[in-house]
């Protein structure tokens, strides 16, 4: 199992928007280009929502909280989003949490459960 830390506060917020001159650009594409930009400013990162601004599909695509922005926006927020990337003026837009550090939790052995039994 693999649990992730990442510490509030201590990665900056960081926007960045990227403009890609192509007509036939679509949804896999720009996530492969923010994927790409994403892990030039950070080793470790995931993408937590996301919004195809030329469909309206987004991700998550429940309610999220009770909030005056859209459910995929709180969503990322709420659990430490730190770099969007915004994809030819919001066509495409990905919310990222960038991981600073990553810890391995190894299962503990049976002779850990046998102190307490």
């Amino acid at each position: 199992m693999t649990q992730i830390f990442s510490e509030p506060g201590n990665t900056p917020y960081e926007l960045i928007k990227k403009t890609i001159e192509d007509l036939e650009l679509d949804f896999q594409q720009a996530k492969d280009a923010a994927k790409k930009l994403a892990l030039t400013k950070c080793k470790n990162c995931m993408v937590l929502s996301w919004k195809d601004g030329k469909t309206g599909e987004f991700y998550p695509n429940r309610e999220c909280g009770t909030q005056n922005k859209p459910a995929w926006i709180h969503y990322a927020q709420v659990r430490g989003a730190n770099l969007t990337i915004d994809i030819n003026d919001g066509d495409y837009i990905f919310m990222i949490l960038k991981i600073e550090r990553t810890h391995l939790l190894k299962p503990p052995t049976p002779s850990f459960f046998s102190m307490f039994y």
